[in-house]
């Protein structure tokens, strides 16, 4: 990195941002009152409040939203007249799934590799970090030079939509020229990225029942109507032969223009195992970015280990779709439903609920922001242009802050590239990201206050 006194700031920092990393990892902020406790969320959330507040942060405040979980808000004043940036996270993660296979434990941050290891390294304490170190760094350099609103929702991972619901009862609180999501990620490591759509989604639950009590498989089996059995079939209507995803009604053969993916970079990225064929058809940056795709989250039936040979009354599966930009969530999630109720065989009962939504999102990329952004990481990655790229996931609060505040400018940038495996297991962060993506947001908000 070309030496610059932000720059040099950032890396003398770097020391304490990564005990603060610590700490904060340490929190168990999954936002499932029924699998975590909910002391761990509202310890990080003050960990948060009390954060803000140390850096001068006014009108801190724990927001208790519809969801029953904290989002935490302050307001630190520019000069008068600046512009106003609002820079989001989210301190919530996901759980650790089997925290056996994780190398070392998922809530104490572990440096290994050059990497740090642990939940929420990079999606998404480590964004709540990058916005502190960046407005450190501008402090430590002439100041702040714009009005700042931070926001870091605590349930994010959940799509429960608690601070959507909180943000429409108080549409002045998160009011900004531009917002700054710092919950995406670059393309990979080292290449400066923005992330211009995001595909929505939405959670469906479906049971099947066929019996009044599951029955023993040597007396009723053939005859007896399965659940499972019947599940599993609807579950595999939802593919094509070569695994695209079949919604009835939905869309699935949109193109993604712009940074392409190599199918034998994301072979890589995704650790497909050597003979196993990647699924669907067009390019692997269509399939992610720009189509709808479908995703068995669980299912709920009788574990291998102590079962029993009966045939199953009742069986239920929790469904994912992620919906691509252009397409309605909720209109998405009835396709879903009717398709499900459409394949269920043999006049078993279905029934369909849906447990979160998120609607899909599209920047504007035109926008003096962008321009201001695209300067910014141009110094903190010399060499190299600023790329715009699509996200798989959704971040549900993106459009309900386009359409609060319609004038104002949405970025995506973040720490989630491709290494650190967000969501999975071994979970990690690049400490030179970090760095290099807090001088280049902490550049970003300067160029954008003189523009």
């Amino acid at each position: 990195m070309s030496s610059n006194p932000v720059a040099e700031t950032v890396a003398s920092l770097m020391p304490r941002a990564k005990e603060e990393l610590t700490e904060l990892v340490a929190f168990q902020s999954v936002a499932d009152f029924d699998q975590f406790p909910r002391s761990e969320s509202e310890g990080a959330a003050h960990w948060v409040a009390d954060a803000l507040a140390a850096e001068g942060f006014q009108d801190v405040a724990l927001l208790d939203t519809p969801d029953g979980t904290q989002s935490v808000y302050g307001f630190l004043p520019g000069p008068e007249g600046a512009k106003t940036v609002l820079l989001y996270a989210h301190y919530d993660v996901q759980p650790p799934l089997d925290e056996a296979s994780w190398t070392t434990p998922p809530f104490e941050l572990t440096e290994r590799d050059g990497r740090w290891y642990g939940r929420g390294a990079a999606d998404c304490k480590g964004g709540l970090i990058m916005h502190l170190l960046a407005l450190r760094a501008l402090k430590a350099n002439g100041g702040v030079p714009v009005h700042v609103k931070v926001i870091a929702e605590g349930s994010e991972e959940m799509g429960t939509g608690g601070l959507e619901r909180y943000a429409e009862e108080h549409p002045e609180l998160l009011a900004a020229d531009t917002i700054v999501i710092g919950d995406a990620g670059n393309f990979r490591v080292g290449l400066p990225t923005v992330t211009s759509t995001l595909r929505g989604m939405t959670m469906v639950r479906v049971q099947v029942d066929t019996l009044a009590g599951n029955l023993h498989s040597g007396q009723f089996g053939g005859a007896a109507p399965d659940a499972l059995a019947a599940l599993i079939r609807v579950l595999d209507s939802l593919r094509a032969e070569d695994g695209s995803t079949t919604v009835e009604g939905l869309s699935g053969d949109a193109g993604w223009e712009g940074l392409q993916y190599e199918e034998e970079q994301f072979r890589r990225d995704a650790k497909v195992l050597d003979g196993v064929e990647l699924i669907g058809s067009g390019t692997v940056a269509d399939r992610i970015w720009a189509r709808p795709a479908v995703t068995v989250i669980g299912i709920d039936c009788p574990p291998v280990v102590g079962a029993t040979p009966s045939v199953q009354a009742s069986a239920r599966a929790l469904i994912n779709l992620r919906v691509p930009p252009g397409v309605d969530a909720g209109a998405a999630t009835k396709l879903l439903q009717a398709h499900l109720e459409a394949h269920t065989p043999w006049g078993a009962r279905v029934s369909t609920e849906q447990i979160g939504e998120g609607q899909p999102f599209r920047a504007d990329t035109t926008s003096p922001a962008y321009q201001a952004m695209a300067a910014a990481m141009a110094v903190a990655y010399p060499g190299q242009e600023m790329q715009y790229a699509g996200q798989g996931g959704s971040i549900p609060l993106c459009n309900t802050l386009a359409a609060l505040y319609p004038r104002a400018e949405i970025l995506l940038i973040g720490l989630s590239e491709p290494e650190a495996q967000i969501h999975a297991v071994n979970e990690s962060v690049s400490p030179e990201e970090l760095e290099r993506l807090s001088v280049a947001e902490a550049l970003f908000l300067r160029t954008y206050a003189a523009s």
